[in-house]
């Protein structure tokens, strides 16, 4: 294990790894809420004569709706569309999500953040949403650990994930940390790909249907199975080693 923080010193040319924050994304992480947001997306985006798939939702978790759209709707109509075209189609994708069950908390996040505020570390949430009912649902279920000034949403950014600008506002909101002193923890291809871009060690947990190989692609520093596994191996995971 102790080659994976030798790696990533080579990937990003650093010499230290102290982490005094972690980053999580919301989506597949903190809420086993992915199988909704896909049906939501197929059925949504039917309407507006858009073709997309579970595995669509998937791979492109992560980053902003409205960019999701805008991509779909050129790659199928050939055709650009205004951000705000793209906000109204969102804005049914939204409405058919919130009329399903509410998604769990995924088993295993509340005990990891206890753990990581034992530490004394801050946790901090960087998602491609920006749906208030969700944030005000991550207030609510994980308020002993977290508060919206360590919230960033879509609406805090221009450009979402893939590109760092999330990740790296999130360590603005974290006190202005470097990228050294944060771990990230992702289970979208797209996600990961902003973290690693931003520089920050990676931690990838593929609790969706995706091949491993789209992570380790994507370069992301660890890659594990669950939230409860990342619980369990938390205090003897390589980042204390350095």
């Amino acid at each position: 294990m102790k080659k994976t923080i030798l790696q990533y010193f080579e990937k990003h040319g650093f010499e230290a790894l102290c982490p005094k924050a972690v980053l999580f994304d919301m989506d597949g992480v903190l809420y086993d809420s992915m199988p909704n947001h896909a049906v939501a997306w197929q059925e949504s985006m039917a309407k507006f004569n858009i073709s997309m798939s579970a595995e669509d939702a998937y791979a492109t978790e992560g980053q902003r709706g409205i960019d999701t759209i805008r991509q779909m709707v050129r790659l199928q109509q050939g055709r650009d569309i205004s951000e705000q075209e793209a906000q109204t189609m969102y804005d049914e994708k939204s409405r058919l999500f919130h009329l399903m069950p509410e998604a769990p908390m995924m088993p295993g996040a509340i005990e990891l953040m206890a753990q990581i505020q034992m530490m004394g570390m801050t946790v901090c949430v960087v998602t491609g949403s920006g749906q208030k009912p969700l944030i005000e649902r991550l207030k609510r279920d994980y308020g002993p650990f977290l508060d919206e000034q360590h919230i960033v949403t879509a609406y805090d950014v221009t450009r979402g994930k893939p590109h760092p600008e999330p990740y790296l506002r999130g360590l603005e909101k974290c006190g202005g940390l470097n990228p050294w002193e944060a771990v990230v923890v992702e289970n979208a291809p797209l996600g990961v790909e902003a973290a690693v871009a931003a520089r920050i060690f990676t931690v990838c947990i593929n609790t969706g249907h995706l091949p491993v190989k789209l992570f380790e692609e994507r370069r992301a520093d660890l890659i594990l199975d669950s939230m409860c596994e990342l619980n369990e191996r938390w205090s003897s995971l390589p980042i204390w080693d350095v």
